[in-house]
């Protein structure tokens, strides 16, 4: 399934600032960076709740936010880019 994660952390701390690196760090390993808080990434279920769970511990609930949007099955999931940045297709092979 498509994720799309997207996450707003509070940097005002040097512990914020720490977080906001973990989290980033995290998100990098499962998904492919599309801005800079927002990530396309393609899971199964199990894998999904694994890497939600990792989120989860490491952000400050009073502090910052996570937001998971399933997009379901990459094959029906349709994105539209528009501007300078190219976008890339989640369903072809990704070598890094």
């Amino acid at each position: 399934m498509l994720i799309l994660v997207t996450y707003d952390v509070n940097t005002e701390t040097n512990a914020g600032k720490k977080r906001l690196r973990r989290i980033a760090k995290i998100c990098v390993n499962y998904g492919q960076r599309v801005q800079n808080s927002v990530f396309e990434c393609s899971l199964d279920p199990a894998r999904y709740k694994f890497f939600q769970k990792q989120l989860l511990d490491v952000m400050d609930k009073e502090a910052d936010s996570l937001r998971f949007y399933n997009l379901g099955n990459e094959k029906n999931a349709k994105i539209e880019h528009f501007g300078m940045k190219s976008g890339y297709n989640p369903s072809e092979a990704l070598i890094l």
